[in-house]
């Protein structure tokens, strides 16, 4: 490489100058429903603050689009800068848990095994856009607020680049864009977001070469791509969902609901190398991590991150779950689309709350618009021996899921 294109390829790792960045955007990471309830937790403190109306950008992935669209979906039109919207429990909070009551994955994937599905690859996956076109949203990309910028992101298996869905436009660096979105349906965008491998297959779009403009890839094999581009997990690229604004954004919070390692190991051949992948996916995501942290400690980006392993007290904030009760069994409850019960619908809620509010006080407190007293969504679930007994059994997965 040249002196030139080393110098580029610096300057593409790094964030814009601080006068170039502007606006505040939140990242909501992928990790099924898990995450995206640990999500909701964490935008109702954000509403109550005057954080969320604020924002300029939400960038998600996987479990992160699922929340995402259905935020899209109910804040319609959206609140003007620093509003609070009322009514939050009934409106926002009481569906989205609704919604995650009820098994969403095991269906698609029953589908796929009959017989005369065999050679459709893309039937899981078509049925999952479906069902959430049927019971999240029925909402198109054009319908997206102009503010914020809502951004959905999947992985583009060929080039390996992150794909994104947004209102004004689809595509990636590489293949280029289609400007403005086509009136896709808001849920395939979720279900191409949200495909985690290797259970559902990725889903396939087909364009022609010159719809999509602007890419830097060129020539026939290019085109050949375009022609069927292949969309996996967003997740697998980026599972904080940070690529899309890390780079223009004056703030960026990240709210991390994500699988968290699990020791072990296995003599089942299968099964390690599934282990193999989850050791690459760590790695990468570490790295990414540590960058972040990296970043926000030195002030080269400014924000706040919270992780579903984290406790308040490792923000020095007092109350919450203990850190024992965080990492051991709340990040341990499954990564997954099936039915998520009362009670863990409640402890996530409970806990992306309590910790959005200690990381946006102790690294990014300018961002509060009102000051809002805490007011848990579930204070019943606050006693931690009866949390322990209700979540005993929610790190297991199993092949019919939970009904």
């Amino acid at each position: 490489m040249d002196d030139d294109g080393q110098t580029n390829a610096i300057a593409a790792s790094l964030p814009a100058a601080a006068r170039e960045r502007a606006g505040i955007a939140l990242c909501l990471s992928g990790g099924g429903f898990r995450a995206a309830l640990f999500h909701l937790g964490g935008a109702r403190r954000l509403n109550e603050l005057g954080v969320l109306s604020s924002l300029t950008a939400i960038s998600a992935v996987s479990g992160g689009s699922i929340l995402a669209a259905h935020l899209a979906d109910r804040l319609r039109p959206w609140p003007a800068t620093g509003e609070v919207t009322p009514g939050w429990e009934a409106h926002v909070a009481a569906p989205f848990r609704a919604f995650t009551h009820r098994n969403l994955r095991t269906i698609p994937l029953a589908r796929q095994l009959l017989p005369w599905h065999w050679l459709t690859l893309s039937v899981a996956v078509e049925t999952l856009a479906t069902a959430y076109e049927r019971r999240l949203t029925t909402r198109t990309l054009p319908e997206l607020p102009e503010r914020p910028r809502i951004i959905f992101s999947a992985t583009e298996m060929a080039y390996d680049a992150n794909w994104i869905f947004e209102r004004a436009r689809i595509g990636d660096f590489q293949t280029g864009y289609q400007r403005p979105a086509p009136a896709m349906p808001l849920g395939r965008a979720v279900a191409a977001s949200s495909a985690f491998p290797p259970f559902f297959p990725p889903m396939i779009l087909h364009f022609q070469p010159d719809q999509l403009k602007g890419g830097s890839a060129r020539g026939e094999q290019r085109d050949e791509i375009v022609g069927h581009i292949t969309l996996t997990d967003g997740g697998a690229y980026d599972n904080m969902a940070l690529e899309p604004v890390w780079k223009g954004s004056q703030a960026v919070l990240v709210s991390d609901g994500g699988a968290t390692f699990e020791i072990g190991m296995t003599r089942n051949p299968l099964l390690r190398l599934l282990r193999y992948g989850a050791l690459l996916g760590r790695q990468a995501e570490a790295v990414r991590k540590r960058w972040l942290m990296a970043g926000m400690a030195t002030n080269t980006l400014g924000g706040a991150y919270w992780g579903i392993a984290s406790a308040r007290a490792d923000y020095g904030a007092d109350g919450g779950y203990s850190p024992d009760l965080s990492r051991n069994v709340i990040a341990s409850i499954r990564t997954d689309m099936d039915a998520f019960s009362d009670a863990e619908a409640a402890v996530l809620e409970n806990h992306g709350y309590l910790l959005a509010d200690a990381a946006i006080r102790r690294y990014a407190p300018a961002l509060i618009v009102h000051d809002a007293p805490l007011a848990m969504p579930h204070p019943d679930w606050v006693d931690e021996d009866r949390v322990r007994h209700a979540l005993a059994k929610s790190d297991r997965r199993t092949i019919p899921g939970r009904w």
